[in-house]
């Protein structure tokens, strides 16, 4: 079981405005859903902590569905309990901060800023655009 800190006033509306009321279970399962994640989780909201579990194919999965529950907005904590059929390397977290690129982010992940490519793979479909990240917004970044 793993406990992940979000930014609460940040991340995807699922909501439609910009003052979203408390995350529901249904919209973060659709979300999840909609984006093609694999898994077969079930998802529980408690204020600003999401509770997610039950089973994901693969470690990439696995952060992937934290992922996608943690960055909505109103989301502060993601509580995990998520099992994968094969232990993997897990991949570290970055909260982007104001001024980051994924340039700077695999600058300070890797040493090199031309891998930025890697952490924006690592990151789809939440990601559609490398140039589309936001402060507040947690990365995944696979080692490499």
């Amino acid at each position: 079981m793993g406990f992940f800190d979000f930014v609460k006033d940040a991340g995807k509306s699922l909501f439609g405005d910009d003052e979203a009321p408390e995350a529901s279970a249904e919209a973060i399962e659709k979300e999840v859903a909609d984006l093609g994640l694999e898994g077969d989780v079930k998802v529980e909201v408690s204020g600003d902590t999401v509770k997610i579990a039950g089973a994901a194919p693969t470690q990439e999965a696995r952060e992937k569905l934290i992922l996608a529950a943690g960055n909505v907005l109103g989301v502060a904590k993601v509580e995990e309990e998520i099992t994968v059929a094969a232990a993997e390397p897990e991949a570290s977290f970055h909260t982007v901060e104001k001024g980051d690129t994924l340039w700077k982010v695999a600058e300070k992940a890797y040493g090199n800023g031309s891998k930025y490519q890697a952490i924006f793979e690592a990151n789809k479909p939440m990601l559609s655009d490398p140039d589309k990240i936001y402060p507040g917004q947690v990365l995944r970044i696979p080692a490499l």
